[in-house]
């Protein structure tokens, strides 16, 4: 356990049993369920942990409170991965409520058939709740990513808890860069939702905040600045790094032979940045991340059953899902007899707001000919000015 401020102790726990976060996201470093106890005059718990991780809870709780009870459990987010224990808390532990918003009574209802009506405290934005020496502050959250989400701030210690934002995949007690696994957390998990996202932030910009409470990851305590930068930039949608992400899927080689050729022509020609990712066997969550961190875009693939090859149809539809916007886009297509690719991507790739697709494109008819080089080369030029 970690005292986070006097009075607020981090009661989560690691998860590296599990393979797939939400089904489909590879976590190879596990992940963290994050709790915190404040202790004051009153005793409130935030949020619960997954199913499987019950008993460790109580047991972190048990250790933090020293034999007091809990007075409140405060339920930021109702998703399983944090709500799942929520009924087995409030038979544990008699006199206790929950605080909640109304979006997560109903849902408590759908899992557990209960609103714990006599023990509910029902808050929204700018509700309060008394402990003691500090007083809580609730902001509402809502698609953040659930509709149902809260904040809490305290006042007192500066501290904002802040539900699933600002988390990362990873259990903690594994090192790792907060950008990468965040921003993949952030694209795959959150970055639909943009604009809710930057409604919430506006309100933080209002709070004095030195420590940053997340349902998963580590405490943010230092270089603040960069974490708020951060996420209002993949929020607003905007371009992280300067550069151009190839993805590309290739049934015979061909169609990767002209990948690593526009790779070699974008870097001879000054691209500051190039990022190459084989859809079919690379993460397609890494994908995703790289798409939105950059802001070029060229897509590759070839014609399959007259439509897109399988890994790159999934692909664009995770761009489409997740609000991809305001980036440029090329396309590389290849076709033995009718070429049909491009044509296809680009009429997916329209569905998405801001995009604006590159004049040069290329198409590969079975293998590169001299016609289809210089068509590289052509693109290469076009996506290098741009830099």
């Amino acid at each position: 356990m970690e005292q986070i401020a006097d009075g607020i102790i981090y009661i989560g726990v690691n998860d590296h049993n599990i393979d797939l976060f939400e089904g489909q996201y590879i976590v190879p470093n596990g992940m963290a369920y994050n709790s915190y106890a404040i202790v004051d005059e009153k005793v409130a718990i935030m949020d619960s942990v997954d199913a499987g991780y019950g008993d460790e809870w109580f047991a972190n709780i048990d250790a933090a409170l020293e034999g007091r009870a809990p007075d409140y459990l405060i339920v930021q987010h109702m998703e399983p991965d944090h709500g799942a224990n929520v009924a087995a808390f409030m038979e544990r532990y008699p006199s206790a409520q929950v605080v909640a918003s109304m979006g997560a009574f109903n849902m408590m209802q759908n899992y557990f058939g209960t609103k714990f009506e006599g023990r509910s405290v029902v808050v929204k934005e700018g509700s309060t709740l008394e402990l003691g020496g500090r007083e809580l502050t609730f902001v509402a959250a809502p698609n953040v990513h659930w509709p149902e989400v809260i904040f809490t701030y305290d006042a007192r210690d500066k501290v904002l808890f802040s539900a699933d934002a600002f988390g990362k995949f990873g259990a903690l007690d594994v090192e790792e860069d907060w950008d990468c696994e965040a921003r993949r957390y952030y694209f795959g998990i959150v970055g639909k939702f943009g604009p809710a996202v930057q409604k919430v932030l506006a309100k933080a910009a209002g709070l004095d905040i030195e420590v940053i409470c997340p349902l998963h990851g580590p405490v943010l305590s230092e270089n603040l600045g960069h974490y708020l930068q951060q996420y209002q930039t993949w929020s607003s949608y905007g371009v992280e790094t300067p550069g151009v992400v190839i993805a590309y899927s290739s049934v015979y080689g061909h169609t990767k032979e002209a990948v690593e050729l526009l790779e070699a022509k974008l870097k001879e020609k000054g691209c500051p940045r190039v990022v190459v990712t084989d859809l079919a066997r690379d993460d397609q969550a890494e994908a995703v991340e790289d798409a939105f961190r950059h802001g070029h875009l060229v897509l590759a693939t070839t014609t399959y059953c007259g439509g897109i090859f399988p890994a790159m149809d999934q692909f664009i539809h995770h761009l489409i899902d997740h609000a991809f916007q305001k980036r440029t886009v090329a396309f590389v297509e290849n076709g033995t007899w009718m070429p049909a690719a491009t044509k296809k991507m680009r009429a997916l790739m329209e569905e998405c707001p801001d995009i604006t697709f590159a004049e040069k494109s290329v198409t590969v008819k079975g293998a590169l000919s001299d016609e289809s080089r210089a068509q590289i080369d052509a693109l290469a030029e076009e996506l290098a000015a741009q830099f």
